[in-house]
């Protein structure tokens, strides 16, 4: 990204709007789930008992997807919208910038067969979490780095991850990771044309954002497997 797509870029979109200032959005949403294109399981459930779920926000939302349901032990994929304010988001509004929302995929997993670990090793290298408010050449608050678990203790493991991630990245004279680290809030369904898109769309846009610095399995106090 050169000097002139910073100095154009639209300022409206580098800052979360507050909640009185966020779009009013709906009270229906925009979809009706149905069945994963590639892994044939309910993207809303009902999943087996057990099935836990993390939602991720790396950047364009199709290849964070693709990448998640090849993951032996995922249940589940889904994108969408989450961490702003505006309930059931079209895209063209979270595309404004006025909703606060990640373009996110949300990630149903079996713990007995892939750890909550793995995940956050396979979200921290598929992207680059020191962009801020963007991945390369996508601007705007939809596409910042983010987490968003379902309980303290994935808290606690997730910002432990950074903070070990954090100094594989500062060795390799990367800055300073920006990623949003909290307790999940209401998930919005993006429209069908995203689900699965790269399963509909075997060429489409998908983007390698990876900083090419591999994160250790093992967290702090937790063995590798």
């Amino acid at each position: 990204m050169g000097i002139l797509d910073f100095l154009f870029a639209d300022p409206a979109k580098q800052q979360l709007p507050s909640p009185a200032d966020a779009l009013p959005g709906r009270p229906e949403p925009i979809m009706a789930p149905g069945r994963h294109t590639v892994l044939g399981t309910l993207t809303d459930g009902p999943w087996p008992a057990g099935t836990r779920v993390v939602t991720f926000g790396m950047g364009c939302f199709w290849g964070a997807e693709k990448g998640f349901w090849a993951i032996p032990g995922v249940v589940s994929t889904a994108v969408g919208y989450a961490g702003g304010s505006t309930p059931n988001s079209t895209y063209q509004e979270v595309c404004t910038g006025r909703t606060g929302h990640a373009e996110v995929v949300r990630v149903a997993y079996d713990p007995a067969r892939v750890s909550f670990e793995t995940l956050l090793r396979a979200f921290w290298e598929a992207h680059d979490p020191t962009q801020g408010m963007r991945q390369g050449n996508d601007m705007g608050t939809q596409y910042r780095s983010a987490i968003y678990v379902a309980d303290v203790d994935e808290l606690a493991l997730a910002e432990a991850s950074r903070d070990t991630y954090q100094e594989r990245l500062a060795a390799a004279g990367f800055g300073r990771i920006t990623t949003e680290i909290a307790l999940a809030g209401p998930f919005f369904f993006a429209e069908d044309y995203h689900q699965q898109y790269l399963d509909k769309n075997p060429a489409g846009y998908c983007p390698d954002h990876g900083t090419g610095i591999a994160c250790p399995i093992g967290l702090r106090g937790v063995p590798a497997e």
